[in-house]
């Protein structure tokens, strides 16, 4: 009977010491409750750099890639030829020519409608001081046109190609005789000459070239024979043509009428001889009829 007891006093022991020790821990606070997550779209990937074929080896001497000019861009039109000359300065005088004359409408237009393209020859200011002073204000219109048209070429000569050209080199000024407009090139390996029978220069720099346009600067303007030189000697007449001016001149006639006065003398003179031999020979007759009417009488 005592250890039934002491059992149980033992078991509800160690029932109060386990309640105490519960009671003594602090009880948790809840946990909220999940909050449901939204899954975001992830921006896409970018694409893979495609891969460029490998550039094909430069020739041999070239420079690196990073010396190499870049390709310049196409034409956008024909260039400006005013334009040009204003922005490499000292053209005042051939730009003003070009503009009164109308021949800088002439080359736009020839530009703009023809694939041959243009060469122009440029007088600087300098190369217009050295002419005498008031030879340009003693030409007309139609002679400044004309000095401005010699300084233009209706195609594109690179400097390597004036050692093909045939002379004489044709400008828009048109004939190309030896009292017009003639213009011969010379080239040499490191000049081009020019000659007009007047003006004897050389190229002396590049102004503008682009495979369409060339524009090269002159120390001298090309002075056309047409205009500065000596005329053409005047034609002599031909035999037949002087044969009847000799014949309709005064002189001719007042010989021609003498001549005809003595013939007709002569004329006169063998007709008054003739008449006095009819009149001789009439008496003869006359005379013989006589002296045989008188042998019959008897």
């Amino acid at each position: 009977m005592m250890k039934q007891t002491f059992f149980s006093f033992s078991l509800l022991t160690l029932f109060v010491l386990h309640c105490t020790t519960c009671v003594a821990q602090p009880i948790p606070a809840p946990l909220p409750p999940p909050i449901p997550s939204t899954p975001t779209a992830s921006p896409p990937a970018p694409p893979l750099p495609k891969s460029s074929p490998p550039a094909p080896p430069l020739p041999k001497g070239s420079p690196p890639a990073s010396l190499v000019p870049a390709a310049a861009p196409g034409p956008s039109g024909p260039a400006n030829v005013t334009k040009i000359l204003e922005k490499a300065k000292g053209y005042s005088i051939f730009i003003r020519l070009l503009k009164s004359t109308s021949v800088g409408d002439q080359i736009e237009k020839q530009l703009n409608d023809s694939s041959n393209g243009v060469t122009i020859f440029a007088p600087t200011d300098g190369a217009f001081s050295t002419l005498s002073s008031g030879v340009l204000n003693s030409l007309n219109d139609e002679q400044k046109e004309e000095l401005i048209q010699f300084h233009v070429i209706s195609s594109y000569i690179p400097l390597s190609q004036f050692q093909t050209v045939s002379n004489p080199l044709r400008t828009n000024a048109g004939d190309t005789s030896k009292y017009t407009f003639p213009l011969n090139v010379t080239a040499y390996p490191n000049s081009v000459n020019i000659s007009t029978g007047i003006t004897n220069t050389s190229l002396s720099g590049t102004v503008y070239s682009d495979g369409q346009l060339a524009i090269y600067q002159l120390d001298k303007v090309l002075l056309p024979v047409n205009i500065f030189g000596p005329k053409p000697p005047a034609p002599a007449p031909s035999p037949t043509k002087r044969k009847k001016e000799n014949d309709d001149s005064p002189s001719d006639d007042n010989n021609t009428v003498t001549d005809s006065s003595s013939d007709d003398g002569k004329v006169n003179a063998s007709g008054a001889i003739s008449l006095k031999i009819m009149t001789m020979q009439n008496m003869v007759f006359s005379g013989v009829a006589m002296v045989a009417a008188i042998v019959l009488s008897l």
